[in-house]
């Protein structure tokens, strides 16, 4: 039988019947079947068993149109793989952006793309109703043993497991570059109550500080990276509120070297190249004057959060 005769005879036995309930029994198996299609995928390239010609040709497309439909998606469900590089090397987020991020009338909040909770903390400690929702497994591991009296949940900004008007803010931080934000954008604005508020954080190395400069041009020496971390919000969401604050986050040079080793861009390079940088940050962190018998060390940053209103 043919691949198109077969899908054909899929879509009818699932559909049977036709009308409304039949077009979510289809909607339902579509998911399914596009989520099965990723994962297929994630296996193949994680295992460098097909290239993105032989992928796209096995999918009906381009080259190009595979790379474009599951290279950031991908890149984006690799953190799991480095969960306790993520955990150990990557910073927290400054205690005063808990009240920018979420207003004070807020009880109920929603931590998306949580990873491993360097935010999900924050807000339980200032006393909010935390639903933290994850999509990597691996993640959501540590987050769960890290926060224990925050929500946690399997789930997506695209398809988020809460009822509709269920919670007052939404919290993303550090991962609003990954989502598809013409599914996201509805879906955020469908699970928040009217009046409800969407902060979008990033932590950001300042680099006047000429070591972290040289670290910075380290790290991207193979994969130059640009994030909006100003963006725009279209509809139904209102005018953005921007705040930054300036602070420090104190480490050791094994923990710089962890958070390098979990930006999913380090995680995606060849096992040489990714050897090779991670040895040359050890010797920038062991050699640079300015860090010279330095046991702790103070990485500077600037933490940005967008705050926007929904209607």
């Amino acid at each position: 039988m043919e691949t198109g005769d077969l899908g054909r005879r899929v879509a009818e036995d699932v559909a049977d019947g036709g009308g409304v309930e039949g077009l979510r029994r289809l909607s339902g198996v579509i998911e399914a079947l596009e989520e099965r299609r990723t994962e297929l995928v994630e296996e193949l390239r994680r295992g460098r068993e097909a290239t993105w010609e032989e992928i796209g040709r096995a999918c009906g497309m381009t080259r190009q149109g595979a790379t474009r439909r599951w290279a950031g998606r991908l890149r984006a469900r690799s953190f799991g793989v480095a969960a306790d590089a993520y955990q150990h090397g990557r910073p927290g987020y400054p205690r005063a952006l808990v009240g920018s991020a979420v207003p004070r009338e807020a009880r109920r909040v929603l931590d998306l793309g949580a990873g491993t909770g360097k935010l999900t903390g924050l807000l339980v400690e200032a006393g909010l109703d935390v639903v933290a929702v994850e999509p990597d497994e691996g993640m959501r591991a540590r987050l769960a043993a890290a926060v224990p009296k925050a929500a946690v949940r399997a789930g997506s900004a695209e398809r988020i497991p809460l009822p509709d008007g269920s919670v007052d803010a939404v919290v993303v931080a550090q991962a609003w570059h990954w989502f598809d934000q013409t599914a996201a954008v509805p879906e955020i604005a469908r699970v928040l109550a009217p009046g409800g508020t969407l902060a979008l954080v990033w932590n950001v190395r300042d680099e006047s500080e000429p070591w972290a400069a040289a670290l910075g041009v380290l790290m991207h020496r193979s994969a130059p990276q640009r994030i909006d971390t100003r963006p725009a919000l279209p509809a139904p969401f209102g005018a953005p509120e921007r705040l930054e604050i300036r602070w420090e986050h104190v480490t050791t040079r094994a923990g710089i070297v962890d958070m390098v080793a979990s930006r999913s861009y380090v995680i995606a390079l060849p096992e040489d190249e990714r050897v090779r940088l991670l040895a040359d940050v050890e010797q920038l962190l062991a050699t640079h004057p300015d860090l010279a018998d330095r046991e702790e060390i103070a990485l500077p940053y600037v933490t940005r959060c967008t705050r926007v209103r929904l209607g």
